[in-house]
């Protein structure tokens, strides 16, 4: 079992259900279900009894199950070759195909499935040459994968959700990084999705081993908060880079649930206090539309694993902005909930700025260059500072929040007890799997690699504790 880490003040953050908090929500699996119905009358030869198939457990369950801690599952997907070639002569196309899925002995089918990712999802995995416009045939055995259960359905889930996420870990020879990534998150009463890792076997070959990180999606806040309702936006931040307003049109286009209603005053209108606001009223304004104790503590883990490919680096190529995350807006009050995403980058730079695409110089709150673009890394990609945000500036004041944060953080999930018992826990979940892919195929994670990996990030950690 894992070790049970009780966090002061993080038990049941405002607006976020009890059983979205790590460890308080039940996980149990189903059982099937006879849907059987008989018709009796007052003349024997009317009587009629109807047996139907049993109610299949994937159309019954909890997602609960799918992220249960405790369990590695395989999934197995079964594509038409054609469709396969297809998808493999450019996975960077992101197309769906048809074909299905099998767990547990049952079948659902259809299913949409594609290859995901980004450009470092692609990186060395695509015969195309230029590094940051992937594209070309599929040269890896093993890439990030989606599934879209509800693919000629929109209704119909599986274990309670719409789309399943594989993702590939090919950057991070640790195999954790997600994983205990949105676990320390979810332990801080941050809203992040669950992840485990899986098995997956394509057309009865095992890849390999893969993160399987929870959808962010109208089922996933219908499960994490009070008020399930509100709108989901990706990837907008409220102020441009100018710190002006943005307009109504981009926040509607970044909805990720409503789309139809499209309706988005809230944000909008907390856009527009923002921009509006006097330099020293901008904290009021920031406490006014989002929860400061959860941000700190969301700031806190985000600046202690070096998520330095999230949404406080911003990349200067053509203007300035920042990625991989969410917001969650509650329907009734508008306040917004940040919702970290993509971690598979993180704990890279704690000890060194190793990652030359990502690495940042700025501490929680600092400022270089005067809020001016600058160069940074082996590659000299330009970025500029987050704190010259409004919205970060202001979060980056309430330095007591933050304090208060890191104590709990320190003294709770993140201390080396802790740490050290779901590693070693995981590792050991995962060992068979990855000796398995390393036998299987000749691109896959050497075990002495892993091994040596994960070694080499227990010793970051603790350098992470360290430095504060």
């Amino acid at each position: 079992m894992l070790l049970a880490v009780l966090i002061g003040g993080c038990g049941n953050p405002a607006g976020l259900k009890p059983d979205a908090i790590e460890g308080t929500g039940a996980h149990n699996q189903v059982e099937s279900v006879d849907a059987t119905t008989t018709t009796n009358t007052t003349n024997p030869v009317a009587t009629t009894t109807t047996v139907n198939a049993p109610v299949p457990k994937w159309q019954l369950g909890s997602s609960d199950y799918l992220y249960d801690q405790q369990l590695l599952h395989t999934f197995e997907l079964t594509i038409p070759e054609e469709a396969l070639a297809e998808i493999d002569s450019d996975p960077s196309e992101e197309i769906y195909v048809e074909g299905s899925l099998t767990f547990e002995g049952e079948t659902v089918s259809p299913v949409g499935i594609r290859y995901k990712g980004s450009i470092g999802a692609w990186v060395g995995c695509l015969a195309g040459a230029n590094l940051f416009q992937p594209d070309g045939e599929k040269t890896c055995t093993k890439l990030s994968m989606k599934v879209k259960i509800n693919w000629d359905d929109s209704t119909q889930t599986f274990w309670g959700v719409k789309k399943l996420q594989f993702h590939a870990m090919n950057l991070d020879p640790t195999q954790m990084h997600e994983r205990l990534g949105y676990w320390l998150f979810r332990k801080m009463g941050v809203p992040a999705p669950r992840a485990t890792h899986a098995r997956l076997v394509v057309n009865g070959t095992y890849t390999g081993l893969y993160a399987f990180v929870e959808q962010i999606d109208g089922r996933f806040v219908d499960r994490v908060f009070d008020d399930g309702d509100g709108n989901l936006y990706k990837e907008v931040w409220p102020l441009d880079q100018d710190g002006l307003a943005r307009e109504r049109q981009e926040f509607q286009d970044a909805l990720k649930t409503n789309e139809e209603d499209d309706t988005v005053n809230h944000i909008h209108t907390f856009s527009k206090e923002l921009a509006a606001a006097d330099d020293n009223d901008v904290p009021e304004v920031a406490a006014k539309w989002t929860d400061i104790n959860e941000i700190a503590r969301w700031a806190v883990v985000d600046r202690t694993i070096r998520n330095d490919d999230g949404p406080l680096h911003w990349y200067c190529f053509d203007g300035c902005r920042n990625h991989n995350f969410y917001w969650y807006e509650e329907p009734a009050s508008g306040r917004l909930h940040l919702i970290p995403w993509d971690l598979d980058n993180a704990f890279q730079n704690i000890v060194s700025d190793v990652n030359p695409v990502t690495a940042m110089p700025d501490r929680w709150g600092e400022m270089t260059n005067n809020c001016l673009p600058f160069p940074y890394g082996p590659w000299r990609i330009p970025q500029r500072s987050a704190r010259c945000d409004r919205l970060i500036g202001a979060w980056s004041t309430f330095a007591d929040e933050y304090q208060s944060a890191w104590t709990a953080f320190l003294d709770g999930p993140f201390s080396e007890q802790s740490t050290e018992a779901v590693l070693d826990e995981w590792a050991a979940q995962i060992k068979d799997a990855t000796v398995e892919a390393a036998k299987t195929h000749d691109d896959a994670l050497a075990v002495e690699s892993w091994n040596g990996a994960l070694l080499a990030m227990r010793s970051s950690l603790e350098v992470a504790r360290n430095k504060g």
